[in-house]
């Protein structure tokens, strides 16, 4: 079926005009979008610049630092290594990472960590001003400064950081060969999905290629490295490793990864999830029960909260009506996961529909979520 006929190109063109209007009330700087359906492109293009002085044209193999979509990175090779048998969902934390010990901690299992439930205060990092680059001082930093505020299971509460540093641990803990995270994210998966512009860390040869974060006043706290970089440098260092935050990709490359996930956990040949893991995955195991971060937010613009609708690992439509990152016209099945204020990905298996996004200059929380779902429909508005 050719591309003219899986999407209305007008449709298209209203989408494209929108991002050139919003880069040009200076909204954000610039993105890189693809849209797809089927895998066949409706839209794959840079528009705008990768800096305030609009001396950086964007292109499609720039390379974005993708934030907290390295959540879904973590997540990915975590269920790997359940369909392997070398953990489990119901597994102990503290049987893998036997440091994490005392109080309530014991309770907390894989799964409330890729829910969201473990208890764990929402922290950007163990403990002020150190740097956030190395897996091994912030496992320890954890280990030793944070601590559950609630039994697991009782709220969903996003976290930033915690939750995932101590499932990058677990991979690097667990592994046959011993391999690092870097190790473990390259070879398992970032090699067979032929994601060459994706890296833990910034890799050398993709530095010329990199959109340096500019987060605009609209992060609350630093990301230092040992290299002193900046206040964000972090995002620059070559050998990082931030299960959390830390892989830098291109929109070809995240849109690799999202056409894995829509194809049930494999692409060209390369299977790196099972269809049942994947439908495991990808049901809300929240129920009704709100995000307490964006319960927060929401309540401060008068948005009414809505339910978190999470998986094991990605976030879902669900079936509510309210603000959400997906759109308005995704089905209540669509998955994915977004990154501060800058980078989205997600899929509607219900239309067969895939949408991958990275852009430059970092949006308030709230606002990104009113810029994404504005995108989102209209991506969804032009399939036919």
């Amino acid at each position: 079926m050719s591309t003219a006929a899986l999407f209305d190109e007008n449709r298209l063109e209203l989408l494209r005009s929108v991002i050139t209007q919003d880069i040009a009330a200076r909204r954000y700087y610039g993105a890189v979008l693809a849209v797809a359906r089927g895998g066949q492109f409706g839209i794959c293009e840079a528009f705008g610049h990768a800096d305030a002085g609009g001396t950086r044209p964007l292109r499609l193999d720039s390379v974005f630092s993708i934030f907290s979509v390295t959540k879904a990175i973590t997540n990915v090779l975590v269920l790997r290594a359940i369909e392997m048998g070398r953990f489990a969902l119901t597994t102990r934390i503290s049987d893998l990472v036997p440091e994490f010990s005392g109080g309530t901690r014991p309770e907390i299992r894989v799964h409330h960590l890729l829910t969201h439930t473990s208890g764990l205060p929402i922290v950007f990092s163990p403990r002020p001003d150190m740097y956030i680059d190395r897996l091994d001082e912030i496992v320890a930093a954890i280990c030793a400064h944070v601590r559950p505020a609630e039994l697991p299971g009782e709220h969903v509460a996003y976290s930033p950081m915690a939750n995932h540093a101590l499932l990058g641990e677990a991979l690097r803990r667990t592994d046959p060969q011993g391999r690092s995270y870097r190790a473990i994210v390259h070879e398992d998966l970032f090699e067979p999905l032929k994601m060459r512009d994706s890296s833990v860390g910034l890799r050398a040869d993709l530095r010329s290629r990199h959109v340096v974060p500019d987060f605009r006043g609209n992060f609350p706290i630093t990301h230092p490295g040992h290299s002193n970089l900046g206040p964000n440098g972090a995002f620059e260092e070559e050998h990082a490793e931030m299960p959390w935050v830390g892989v830098a990709a291109s929109v070809p490359d995240l849109f690799r990864f999202a056409e894995m996930l829509r194809r049930r956990g494999e692409l060209d040949g390369a299977r790196i999830l099972s269809p049942a893991m994947m439908q495991m995955a990808t049901r809300n195991w929240t129920g009704d029960k709100p995000n307490e971060l964006y319960k927060t937010l929401f309540l401060q613009r008068g948005w009414p909260p809505a339910p978190a609708y999470l998986g094991l690992g990605f976030s879902l439509r669900g079936n509510v009506i309210c603000h959400h990152l997906f759109g308005t016209l995704t089905s209540p099945g669509t998955f994915g996961n977004y990154g501060a204020g800058s980078a989205l990905y997600w899929v509607d298996p219900e239309r067969d529909l895939t949408f991958a996004c990275l852009t430059a200059g970092v949006m308030e929380s709230l606002d990104n979520i009113e810029r994404f779902q504005r995108l989102s429909d209209l991506a969804v508005s032009a399939i036919l």
